[in-house]
């Protein structure tokens, strides 16, 4: 099923530069572990990484697969997928600047860097972590909550404050920092199968902020790869211009077949 509505990338969640991964099954469903934050901020607003429970097996901790020292440290958890909302820091951030554009009735993909967890091979020995990059849901956008710089009224905590910005100002007044907040409508979604972004998909859909298709440098890996074109959050397709639709087509058909 295609859809009208523009598509774009944001990477999020735990990457390399974290010493703990978000982990992929076998049979492709996934746990997704959001950063920490970056403050061990106060009170009992923020989500702490002990209280994280699975989506598989809802009730039970994620505490396996996160270091017991950061148990009590506050993730940023973001996007969440209960109410579904994603928020950024896009008046202060030039990472996050072009989400600004993103309206009603547009797609936000989320990509995160998930690791198949350790097997053994036939002698018993335990084979490297596998690491690769897969979307894991996205919001179709209902609403914005722009340029937050206080708290928002009681209509728009409804709507808005399970949002991690939104609880960093609840616990530090300072956070209230101008960050903007999207809110998905009832189509959104988090997959239940982590869905790969693979070079053969990259080729087919994707393109750099130039128009030009993706280098595959021989000295660099496919995740290094995918990694450097994602770093910045924008929009990846438009199918109002010429040549999209049939872009936007490929990807929402790879989403159905894979998640």
């Amino acid at each position: 099923m295609t859809h009208p509505g523009r598509i774009f990338l944001a990477n999020v969640g735990a990457n390399a530069s974290h010493a703990f991964n978000s982990p992929i099954f076998e049979d492709g469903t996934f746990e997704f572990i959001t950063i920490p934050e970056d403050r061990d901020l106060p009170g009992e607003h923020v989500v702490r990484y002990g209280q994280l429970t699975s989506f598989n097996n809802p009730g039970l901790s994620l505490r396996d697969f996160i270091p017991k020292r950061l148990w009590d440290f506050p993730t940023h958890n973001d996007p969440e997928f209960e109410t579904f909302t994603y928020g950024d820091n896009c008046e202060t951030s030039p990472r996050a600047a072009s989400l600004k554009r993103m309206v009603a009735g547009d797609f936000i993909f989320f990509l995160a860097r998930l690791t198949r967890q350790p097997a053994k091979d036939k002698s018993g020995n335990g084979l490297p972590l596998q690491h690769g990059f897969y979307f894991v849901g996205f919001l179709e956008i209902e609403s914005v909550l722009r340029d937050v710089t206080r708290r928002p009224s009681e209509t728009e905590m409804r709507r808005y404050g399970a949002n991690a910005h939104v609880l960093r100002g609840l616990s530090d007044e300072t956070l209230w920092d101008r960050f903007w907040v999207f809110a998905g409508s009832p189509y959104s979604r988090r997959f239940r199968k982590a869905v790969p972004l693979t070079r053969e998909l990259a080729a087919q859909v994707f393109s750099s902020a130039d128009g030009s298709p993706w280098r595959w440098d021989a000295g660099r890996s496919d995740l290094q790869v995918i990694g450097s074109y994602t770093r910045s959050c924008r929009c990846v397709i438009d199918p109002s211009l010429p040549g999209q639709a049939d872009k936007a087509a490929k990807m929402w058909s790879w989403v159905a077949e894979h998640s």
